[in-house]
């Protein structure tokens, strides 16, 4: 990680789960990190924690849904700090619907933050890597329902925005290599994790669904938060492209 000392780093949906792991983590090992959530005075109290830390905390209050907040952030950061070196696309929800009869509205939020909030942060970031010739990495926080389609009602639309990400990260991968830039590109594809997402996205379980949810193994955010270092500490000539993590002792 010495290499990325002092550099910029974004993350999107940091300010609780894996974001503010990942975003904890990078602030320690040294880099200016910039947090984006709608929920930035999360990520302020995170940085007021993180003070003492090598690096330091940034709060950006911004709805991945919605491209003028993202375009706005990367200004400022661009304003600010300087250009970006590394872009964790971590913002990620899912919506308590099904596809038989489910509202239209809460699909198009799935694919607005899981898949074009995502590729939105991308564009982004390659533009300002591009135009200062920088060797960045781009980490996307996936998922195992990225891969495969777990038999967990509810999920509707969330293993497809998933897929997406894998499908997205490829072709990324394929046109960074078209082009001639030294840009990577990771997908990080976790299994059940212990996080507030739920809560975050008001869904209420039935009691059939929270006893699945509640026998299933899980990895902590600091779990995926190592992951994602782990990709970034490798040397300039590897490249991670995806990195499934599971807890031990899943089944699926």
């Amino acid at each position: 990680m010495e290499r990325w000392k002092g550099k910029i780093a974004i993350v999107t949906g940091a300010s609780t789960g894996i974001g503010a792991s990942i975003a904890e983590k990078l602030v320690e090992e040294g880099l200016q990190v910039v947090g984006l959530a709608r929920r930035s005075e999360l990520i302020e109290q995170l940085s007021t924690k993180l003070q003492n830390k090598k690096g330091k905390l940034h709060a950006i209050k911004a709805d991945i849904s919605k491209e003028e907040d993202i375009l706005k952030a990367f200004k400022w950061v661009s304003d600010n700090l300087g250009p970006v070196h590394i872009l964790i696309n971590n913002a990620g929800i899912i919506q308590q619907c099904n596809l038989c009869d489910g509202e239209t509205e809460k699909w198009k939020k799935v694919l607005d933050v899981n898949v074009l909030g995502l590729c939105i942060s991308t564009r982004e970031a390659v533009k300002v890597m591009k135009a200062n010739n920088i060797d960045g990495h781009i980490i996307h926080i996936n998922s195992t329902a990225g891969h495969s389609v777990l038999n967990i009602p509810g999920l509707n639309l969330y293993p497809a925005s998933k897929h997406a990400v894998t499908a997205l990260t490829e072709t990324l991968r394929q046109e960074f290599n078209h082009l001639g830039l030294k840009i990577k590109i990771t997908s990080v594809s976790p299994g059940a994790v212990s996080t507030s997402m739920a809560e975050n996205n008001d869904l209420v379980m039935s009691k059939e669904l929270m006893e699945i949810v509640n026998k299933i193994p899980k990895l902590t955010s600091e779990d995926v938060a190592d992951s994602v270092l782990y990709a970034l500490s490798t040397p300039p000539h590897v490249q991670v492209h995806e990195l499934i993590i599971n807890p031990f002792g899943n089944k699926e």
